[in-house]
């Protein structure tokens, strides 16, 4: 995927739907950790390498990611657009909103957070990949592991590496619980949902990028 060749097409459109996803993934991210009731498996990940380094959440989601994209060489993967600046938007988006948002509070409240944290995220998720200008760092390991092993699906792979991430992140003091369960159970549908009103459709888009699109539950 070229870093800017799909700009051509509905350049502002694109780029709206992708910063805006963006901000709003590490905002509905922030909410989530907010909740203390359970993150997904890659900011279990996160907020346990956060507590044990003493550097933020944000900073530690960028440097991940940072980390994650050197691994697309090997694979032969072309970062878009999108990809650069998930990296770097998600981070600075979830930084800010954990400093304006006090931790802690009732039951309801925090059952809320975590409902608003999902449904966003499933939103974000939709703005972005529709905007069609790179996958995610972490969801490019994974199509990049896929084409290079087609004798293994999607869904093992991306399986075993979210069962491994959270593990780690686990033992390192992430925070797992029902939020973790509810994300996924709820991400898949909720990105399908929303996806379609979202999706800025190349004219007779290459099949490929129809596949990397279709999201992985």
């Amino acid at each position: 995927m070229a870093l800017i060749g799909n700009l051509r097409h509905r350049p502002v459109r694109r780029l709206t739907h992708l910063f805006v996803g963006l901000v709003l993934y590490g905002f509905s991210m922030a909410l989530m950790v907010r909740s203390g009731l359970g993150l997904n498996p890659w900011d279990v990940l996160h907020q346990g390498l956060s507590r044990l380094t003493g550097l933020s959440m944000g900073t530690v989601v960028i440097a991940v990611g940072a980390l994650v994209l050197l691994a697309w060489i090997p694979l032969r993967q072309r970062p878009g657009l999108g990809t650069i600046a998930n990296v770097i938007v998600i981070g600075l988006a979830v930084d800010a909103t954990l400093a304006l948002l006090p931790a802690g509070g009732p039951l309801p409240l925090r059952i809320g957070l975590l409902v608003a944290g999902i449904v966003g995220n499933g939103v974000a998720t939709a703005l972005y990949l529709g905007a069609r200008l790179g996958p995610g760092p972490r969801d490019g390991l994974m199509t990049g592991l896929v084409a290079r092993r087609p004798d293994l699906s999607l869904r093992l792979i991306r399986t075993a590496i979210e069962i491994g991430v959270l593990a780690l992140g686990a033992v390192l003091g992430g925070t797992v619980g029902l939020g973790t369960i509810a994300y996924a159970l709820a991400i898949g549908p909720l990105t399908q949902l929303f996806l379609r009103p979202f999706d800025v459709a190349e004219p007779n888009p290459p099949a490929p990028e129809r596949i990397a699109l279709a999201p992985t539950t």
